[in-house]
């Protein structure tokens, strides 16, 4: 392990409050109402349950220029029989092929684009539209699981537990070629990468992570070193060569099920509200963060209609802390931002 966050410390130095430089951005909403990456229907709600929890209002406190684009039509094939134990190929491929091109032209106009799922199928589509303008990318994926399975590992087939496999270069070659995802070239190196949160992972994700090196925390990990630790680690890890843009990619059942009860795969033992905050605040505090996804809110899944605005109203405050909500409630103008500080922006050329 690293030794005790040199690098987390250099860029609080270097950065100061140029958490805030964010704010000179201004924030694209998507929304990506998608269910079949996985079996259970009522994902696609998720969009619409977390607008409707205040998220809009909420980003136009803090000061940004909110663009809400509204959601993504999807289209879905007659046929879509399952290919290579990959359930709905046809569906998954196009609707992440389409939302990778959305999300690269809102990267592309300037914005820090929060892509609202649906599940976590669509982080492909998200991760690679934001590769083809920051090709040199790192992906913290905060997570009850790693979505690590191959296709032929995969117990259930569904794609929501495979879309990190499609995005990495080591794997290239040794994963079969699915109808319907001819587009997609892995954009990311298997040490771009950093898992937060796991405590159910399947033996051939195991084994993938442990022959490539990932570096990744588990819940027994966060435990054991405190979550603080955990971030000043990950800083190291995926900053220490060079500042760069960070794509979070946010599932809601990384939050113990008491905290997050309307999701599809809930796992007890999951991350405390404090501990699920503080990571989203010190990625807003590095200055770095360019796209977030926040998936699989299932409202059909919820056991009253409490539980589902409790999931809701959770990942609105998650969203809200990556862009610069503080629990002190303090927030700087965008005049204070050193000018000679880099933008997100810029980190992508």
């Amino acid at each position: 392990m690293a030794l005790r966050g040199p690098i987390f410390r250099l860029l609080r130095s270097q950065l100061g409050h140029t958490h805030q430089q964010s704010r000179a951005q201004s924030v694209a909403v998507l929304g990506a109402p998608f269910s079949r990456g996985q079996k259970k229907r009522g994902v696609e709600h998720g969009p619409k349950v977390i607008r409707d929890a205040g998220l809009i209002e909420r980003l136009s406190s803090l000061d940004y220029s909110v663009h809400d684009f509204g959601d993504l039509s999807f289209h879905y094939p007659e046929k879509d029989e399952p290919y290579m134990d990959v359930n709905f190929p046809l569906s998954v491929g196009g609707a992440n092929k389409m939302l990778a091109g959305a999300v690269s032209g809102a990267v592309g106009a300037g914005h820090t684009v929060v892509m609202l799922g649906g599940d976590h199928s669509l982080a492909l589509g998200s991760a690679a539209g934001h590769a083809r303008q920051c090709p040199d990318l790192c992906l913290i994926w905060v997570d009850a699981h790693p979505d690590l399975n191959t296709p032929m590992s995969s117990p259930s087939g569904n794609f929501h537990g495979q879309p990190v496999t499609f995005m990495l270069k080591e794997l290239q070659g040794k994963v079969p070629e699915i109808r319907g995802f001819s587009w997609v070239k892995p954009f990311l190196s298997s040490r771009d990468l950093v898992y937060i949160g796991l405590r159910d992972v399947d033996p051939g994700e195991y084994q993938i992570m442990k022959a490539l090196g990932i570096q990744y925390f588990s819940m027994r990990d966060i435990d054991r070193l405190g979550i603080q630790r955990v971030m000043e680690v990950t800083f190291d890890h995926l900053l220490a060569r060079k500042q760069r843009p960070i794509h979070l990619s946010f599932d809601i059942d990384s939050f113990d099920p008491s905290l997050a009860p309307a999701t599809g795969t809930p796992v007890n033992g999951g991350l405390t509200y404090r501990e699920g905050i503080y990571i989203t605040e010190e990625i807003h505090n590095t200055g770095l963060l360019s796209v977030m996804d926040l998936v699989e809110v299932n409202p059909v899944l919820g056991n009253s209609r409490e539980a589902t605005e409790a999931t809701a109203s959770l990942a609105v405050d998650v969203i809200a802390s990556c862009l610069g909500q503080t629990r002190e409630g303090a927030h700087m103008s965008i005049d204070a931002i050193p000018s000679d500080k880099k933008d997100t922006e810029q980190l992508c050329l």
